[in-house]
């Protein structure tokens, strides 16, 4: 029985499968088992997991029944048989040490009250082609690639999904414990990241760049509304509401696009909102969603509320969190990030 599974689903992929394959294939770390599920494929993508796998008993071709991502996702994890899962994109390019790096990372994590202290990592990604990668690809490849640590990536898991998925090595247990793979209208992804942080799972990512991430123009995460901004939203707003029970509301730093998106949401899910900090002198003073909008140097007068540092900037979320720190509030316990 292989230690890790790599769960690969597969939905007309022939293009770019022979390419996502061989670096499987050719993995330093041997001791895998690769589950493909053809998802209903009407391309040659069936015909090309048979042919690897008649070369590679390591290659096991799972039918799918063409209902989707989730549904591959959970189809390849009940068919696997490792400790560890490993995920996969049938476009994407793993460096040949990918799972040797990732395996190691997670062998070499201390013990934490008897149980694994890392239950999962990610690692460092490179979109590509790069002439067709856009500035809001770069940025988010920038800024995953520097969540190195478990603190990071619980720290900023509200920003945007800490973890590349195609880039993911679960432990098996970690997995179960968070419920598997959920349909729920928004990214299956980030949703399974914010439920194993949520249980107490760490996470973090190895400090190399060691998947190659293929960008698309018909990508699942450009052409499924469950993958558009609105659904992001609304999957950090249903793992945020947790966080809120018992205060007094929240203040949301931020009376731009980003924070007056947040407050919507949490009004409409009956969070009231107690006010808008901003540093723009012609929004302060201004009543937004029946909130005021105050200067920085009022923030204490709403203690007891949550604090949202709502921007889609690093440099001016890094601001809000030097202001937030020096005024005395605690991140995770009395504010967090949001975008």
């Amino acid at each position: 029985m292989a230690r890790v599974s790599v769960l690969l689903p597969c939905r007309n992929a022939a293009p770019h499968l022979a390419e996502a394959l061989g670096s499987l294939c050719g993995q330093t770390y041997r001791d895998l088992e690769i589950v493909a599920v053809d998802d209903a494929s009407t391309d040659g993508t069936a015909a090309l997991l048979h042919a690897w796998s008649a070369r590679d008993c390591r290659l096991r071709v799972v039918p799918g029944e063409g209902r989707g991502i989730v549904a591959a996702l959970s189809a390849a994890a009940a068919a696997a048989e490792g400790e560890l899962l490993a995920r996969m994109d049938a476009d994407d390019v793993a460096e040949p040490d990918r799972l040797e790096k990732q395996v190691a990372a997670l062998d070499a994590a201390p013990a934490l009250n008897a149980a694994p202290a890392l239950a999962g990592c990610g690692t460092g990604v490179r979109y590509f082609p790069r002439d067709i990668v856009r500035d809001g690809a770069r940025d988010y490849e920038r800024w995953l690639n520097s969540l190195t640590t478990p603190e990071a990536v619980f720290r900023d898991r509200f920003v945007e999904c800490p973890i590349a998925h195609p880039t993911l090595l679960l432990r098996r247990g970690a997995f179960e414990d968070a419920g598997g793979y959920h349909d729920p209208g928004w990214p299956e992804d980030y949703d399974l990241v914010l439920r194993l942080l949520a249980r107490g799972h760490q996470l973090s990512n190895v400090g190399e760049v060691l998947l190659h991430w293929r960008d698309r123009a018909d990508r699942l995460s450009r052409t499924d509304p469950r993958y558009s901004q609105d659904a992001f939203r609304r999957c950090k707003l249903h793992h945020l509401l947790p966080l809120l029970d018992g205060c007094d509301g929240v203040v949301v730093w931020g009376a731009g696009p980003v924070g007056k998106a947040f407050a919507r949401g949490l009004l409409e899910r009956g969070v009231a909102v107690r006010a808008f900090v901003d540093l723009d002198p012609r929004k302060i003073g201004q009543v937004t969603y029946g909130a005021p909008v105050i200067a920085p140097a009022r923030i204490n007068e709403y203690r007891g509320a949550f604090a949202l540092a709502a921007v889609a900037g690093e440099v001016a979320r890094a601001e809000i969190r030097a202001a937030l720190i020096a005024a005395g509030w605690r991140e995770g316990e009395e504010y967090l990030a949001v975008a």
